[in-house]
């Protein structure tokens, strides 16, 4: 039944979108939306099928972009990857690319969140006595328009930080399920941040589940979570570090196997505020960490010998990321993943780095670290990185730990970029791009083709030859 219901759910997109791009739309099958959304039963339909297409878009180019544009990996170029033009950074706007697939996808996510908010109030109003109920499947859904909203920005806009006020071109913020007169322009990165967090706003007053139950769903962890990470882009640090301590919500990180279990063994909660079901879906990490992209030996050369996440880095001796490649899987689906969206350790680090920027607070930052430090190396070595480390190199210690807690899932490169870094990979890349001053026009895709043809108010991205 279940799954019956998210492909019934799933057909509301392709109703709603056309084929000439996810701003322009198709009156074909309007009537059909409303209709199937009336009820709690349909909303919860809708909700599924949100949540399946933004695992589309998720575990597809959107979390193997971040790792390949980044300098923590490296391509088998034998292996004819997908990915290749975004290594090389000669990306490609027209159809079946990755700046074609990234918009497609979170647009089709984008579309079904939109249905559930424009009618989930007038179900609730029609069933009063579920409203808790659907006032739950309103906030996820915010938050999952929120997350689309994010994703689309990282990719196609420059960081929150790269022009003094924020008023660079972002992305068209879709507010609601757009009809055949919506044809949207871009609005400022600023403005894009500006609703990501009225959206989660909105959620938050809906969600009351500060520790997440089912960390398939999002709750109000994740939306602290989420709050978190958005203002550490906009380098609110005061709001990064409160935020972080709220989805925190007095919890330890996973310890030891426990640690290791939470990739390895998907019946197991690990330390995971949310984490995107792959049930009865086929997971693309897997084939891609296996046979196409490795870790790059500048990774691998900033782990302690004895740092427990080695083991996530390597298989039988061989670099290579393990972490979608788990052995334990509910129903035995064994081409299913569920990548993690938010965990504690990215809280820690998050709290960690905004602590470093907040006067008097680098007291602070040392404690996170520690928290981070003492479950990968022991508590005696940790002692001895923080002992040698001096206030001022906090942050760049923060950083580093960054780049080895967080790699493969969907950081690298947006962080080298909103921390205005160069793009410096490995010397022996088998990339044609070893290295890429920060600022670059190259650090965002372009716009689809498709998009632009279809849209007159569609600025594109600048063309650069390198």
């Amino acid at each position: 039944m279940k799954k019956t219901i998210i492909y019934v759910a799933l057909a509301l997109v392709t109703l709603l979108t056309s084929c000439d791009g996810f701003l322009t739309v198709d009156e074909k099958g309007k009537a059909t939306i409303p209709s199937f959304l009336s009820d709690p039963r349909g909303l919860r339909a809708g909700l599924l099928g949100a949540y399946t297409q933004y695992y589309n878009s998720y575990d597809n180019e959107f979390l193997k972009y971040p790792e390949v544009a980044g300098n923590m990996t490296s391509l088998n170029l034998s292996s004819g990857s997908s990915m290749l033009d975004q290594y090389n950074y000669v990306p490609n706007p027209v159809s079946a690319t990755t700046s074609y697939y990234i918009w497609y996808r979170i647009g089709e996510a984008m579309a079904n969140a939109n249905n559930i908010i424009k009618y989930a109030p007038a179900v609730a109003a029609d069933y009063p006595t579920q409203k808790d109920a659907i006032d739950n499947i309103l906030g996820q859904a915010l938050v999952l328009r929120a997350l689309c909203h994010f994703d689309l920005v990282r990719v196609y806009g420059q960081p929150y930080n790269y022009s003094a006020d924020a008023s660079h071109l972002g992305v068209p913020k879709v507010d609601r399920p757009l009809g055949p007169n919506d044809i949207l322009g871009r609005s400022s990165v600023k403005d894009i941040y500006a609703f990501i967090l009225e959206d989660l706003g909105k959620a938050a007053a809906l969600l009351s589940d500060s520790h997440a139950t089912d960390v398939h769903y999002v709750s109000l962890q994740a939306v602290n979570a989420m709050y978190s990470r958005v203002y550490l882009y906009m380098e609110d640090w005061d709001n990064a570090l409160r935020y972080a301590q709220l989805a925190l919500n007095g919890e330890s990180l996973a310890q030891g196997a426990d640690y290791i279990n939470m990739y390895d063994n998907l019946s197991t909660r690990g330390e995971a505020i949310l984490r995107l079901s792959g049930a009865d879906l086929t997971g693309r990490q897997k084939e891609f960490y296996a046979s196409e992209c490795l870790p790059a030996d500048t990774l691998l050369s900033l782990y302690d010998a004895a740092d427990l996440r080695l083991q996530l880095i390597h298989k039988d001796g061989v670099k290579q990321c393990v972490k979608y490649t788990a052995t334990t899987i509910p129903d035995n689906q064994p081409k299913r993943e569920d990548p993690i969206v938010f965990r504690l350790s990215e809280m820690v680090l998050n709290a960690a780095e905004a602590a470093c920027h907040i006067s008097g607070k680098q007291g602070d930052a040392r404690q996170y670290l520690r928290q981070l430090l003492e479950r990968n190396v022991g508590a005696e070595k940790a002692a001895q990185v923080l002992d040698a480390t001096a206030d001022g190199d906090l942050l760049a210690l923060v950083q580093r730990e960054r780049v080895k807690e967080l790699c493969f899932e969907g950081h690298n490169f947006f962080d080298i970029t909103r921390w205005k870094q160069n793009l410096v990979r490995e010397h022996n890349t088998n990339s044609t791009v070893r290295s890429l001053a920060y600022p670059n026009d190259l650090f965002v895709l372009p716009i689809p083709q498709y998009e632009l043809d279809a849209n007159e108010n569609m600025k594109p991205n600048p063309t650069v030859n390198k």
